[in-house]
């Protein structure tokens, strides 16, 4: 059986998303899976017209695209079902879902009979739930009548798929009721991090020449983040240790403009990459001595900035809220600290910037921590052990 992942965004499209799809579509491809992916199209794209399953489609790392979801309209969605169902069956289909993804200012609810349309036909149709929907609010009104229209459409999702994965387990207290009553597998599936250049990059640190010591922070520096890493960036590069900072990832030069506007003292100590590629992305975080990661929410294993940290065997130093599950605890893999607590987050910082013996620690744990549970690998094995 064929597998076809349907998203709202594949490389070159950057993104959460973008590279969760291509990291489990390459790694079941290198585990001999038949793979094809079904993402939105642009002018001039591979794949952006054609009339039969292996005309309209480009080769991307052993994997099939087919560029031909356009903006998930009626139109669009038509033209892609004829093509998917020119392919050979039975198909397995596998749909990254976040309502914001899909169009119609997150309100495209014929996305979703249309989905629920390839279920009727026969096709197996897996939903991968990144965001179930906006929480319920009485102002702005209009937030309101979104997050009402986002409930009617996962109850129509709901009501339709064969299995149900979700990017935290927190997601599933909240799913469950719009099932009604269905008695629907849901299960926590894996969102991997940047992985390849952890083992090269350490060999280079140590036999390059001395330098400060270096923090950085990995994401989009949106704004729910970026004043929580102001405030305490701010207080980590003032601490004893005195490191530089490299900050990586889209919004990074313009969040380091604003920051060194407001703190001119930091000048020549602070650098951004802006968007790079993800080797490179691996390659910068595992050249710094500790990680950087608030979120107002808490940590939780949906969040790809906080895996690339893992995956190079980087210490992190983050924060707890209502969001951040038991595991994080448990598992010791990263410094955890109240997102309220601010000096406490500098503090954790400059404890590790000046213990190599606990950098080294907390950075092996991390590592194994994340190829036992988030890696690529393991993304792999956990989708197909119920294939």
């Amino acid at each position: 059986m064929a597998w076809h992942l349907i998203t709202c965004e594949y490389p070159p499209d950057i993104g959460g998303i973008s590279d969760h799809t291509a990291q489990l579509a390459r790694g079941l491809a290198a585990a001999g899976e038949d793979v094809h992916v079904w993402c939105p199209g642009r002018p001039g794209s591979a794949g952006a017209s054609g009339a039969d399953c292996a005309s309209h489609q480009s080769r991307r790392a052993g994997v099939r695209v087919h560029a031909l979801m356009g903006a998930f309209g009626l139109v669009d969605l038509i033209r892609a079902g004829a093509a998917l169902d020119a392919c050979p069956g039975p198909r397995r289909i596998l749909v990254q879902w976040l309502p914001h993804g899909y169009g119609r200012r997150s309100l495209n609810l014929g996305f979703c009979v249309w989905v629920a349309s390839r279920a009727r036909r026969g096709d197996q149709v897996d939903l991968v739930v990144h965001e179930p929907f906006l929480e319920l609010a009485a102002r702005p009104v209009r937030h309101l009548a979104m997050a009402l229209v986002h409930r009617l459409m996962t109850v129509i999702l709901l009501r339709a798929v064969h299995r149900v994965w979700v990017s935290t387990p927190a997601w599933e207290s909240l799913l469950r009721p719009f099932a009604l009553g269905r008695p629907l597998e849901i299960r926590w599936l894996p969102v991997p991090g940047c992985e390849g250049m952890r083992e090269a990059d350490a060999r280079s640190r140590a036999a390059g020449p001395p330098r400060r010591p270096l923090v950085g922070h990995f994401g989009s520096y949106g704004a729910l983040v970026a004043p929580l890493l102001d405030e305490r960036l701010v207080r980590v590069l003032a601490g004893a240790s005195r490191p530089d900072a490299v900050l990586v990832g889209a919004g990074s030069e313009g969040f380091a403009a604003a920051f060194l506007a407001a703190h001119p003292e930091f000048v020549g100590r602070v650098r951004a990459s802006g968007v790079i590629p993800p080797d490179a992305v691996a390659e910068t975080l595992a050249s710094c001595d500790v990680l950087l990661q608030p979120y107002p929410d808490g940590i939780t294993v949906r969040r790809t900035s906080a895996m690339a940290g893992l995956a190079q065997g980087r210490p992190i130093v983050t924060t707890t809220g209502h969001l951040t599950e038991p595991s994080w605890a448990e598992q010791g893999a990263v410094a955890l600290v109240p997102v309220l607590d601010v000096e406490g987050f500098a503090a954790s910082a400059e404890h590790l910037l000046t213990d190599a013996e606990e950098r080294a620690r907390l950075g092996a744990r991390a590592h194994m921590v994340y190829h036992a549970h988030f890696s690529v690998g393991h993304l792999v094995r956990t989708v197909l052990a119920v294939a």
